[in-house]
């Protein structure tokens, strides 16, 4: 019994791995399809609009309502200590720096990161991807690295819009719901944010969205290869969905790890 536990533990830890490097190889490949030419600029501009603007409607209703919880919630506890005042400095401090590169990742993953596994793991069940290496056409450099590059300028200007479409709702919700004074809402906003805590939030964005594309298209990658994943179809989604939650806990993991290290 306790061979057969040993056995299995190193199988799961040489599989693991195995994985990682796959995984790193990927990674570098991929990177590296960005200074091979010819460079492919219309497919990077058909994924910055199918990530960027497809994803405009999620992220405004997730950053509107999210504001607006942030200015009742923030209203309510402030209120305790007679320092609603700081309402604004509150709401946009905790957007910029947290909650806006970390929902707009989990809402991106969830979108856009899951069609591209989906779309990369059928290429891949469906030979596609066995017939370009066959015409010598590199995979990486044709349609992953435009990922790679789509989602590095999608996920900034989503995160962006993001901060000021919450700080909107934060501002409605406390202002003109609560009765904060407008003056005071923006002059607290104004006061606190600082040039450090806007690099914060985009180092972040940039961050998160390496993650999330480096995971999502890596696991329909190797589709074929992910133990229990099962053939066809099959695989294909079970593949997406462990992707989604690789890349969703990756984002909160490295969220802490870029805090700690960066405040």
């Amino acid at each position: 019994m306790k061979s057969n536990s040993l056995v299995r533990l190193g199988d799961t830890g040489l599989y693991v791995l195995t994985d990682l490097g796959k995984m790193a190889i990927f990674f570098l490949k991929s990177i590296r399809g960005a200074f091979r030419r010819p460079f492919r600029f219309i497919e990077l501009l058909r994924q910055v609009h199918f990530i960027g603007a497809g994803s405009l409607v999620v992220i405004f209703f997730t950053a509107l309502s999210t504001g607006m919880v942030l200015g009742l919630q923030g209203y309510y506890s402030l209120n305790k200590f007679g320092a609603d005042g700081m309402l604004g400095s509150a709401v946009s401090l905790t957007l910029i720096l947290e909650l806006g590169p970390v929902l707009t990742a989990l809402m991106v993953a969830g979108r856009a990161g899951s069609a591209m596994c989906a779309e990369i793991g059928i290429m891949r069940i469906s030979e596609q991807i066995d017939a370009l290496d066959c015409m010598a056409i590199d995979p990486f450099r044709y349609f992953i690295t435009p990922k790679f590059l789509a989602m590095l300028v999608a996920m900034p200007l989503l995160t962006a819009v993001f901060d000021v479409v919450g700080i909107g709702g934060g501002y409605l919700a406390g202002v003109k719901m609560m009765g904060v004074s407008p003056g005071s809402f923006i002059e607290g906003m104004t006061t606190s944010v600082t040039n450090h805590d806007l690099k914060v939030g985009i180092i972040k964005s940039f961050v998160f969205g390496l993650l999330v594309v480096w995971i999502c298209s890596g696991r329909g990658f190797f589709v074929r290869e992910i133990r229990g994943a099962g053939f066809g179809a099959e695989s294909v989604s079970r593949v997406t969905t462990q992707a989604v939650v690789y890349s969703s806990i990756s984002v909160l993991v490295f969220d802490y790890l870029l805090t700690a290290v960066l405040l």
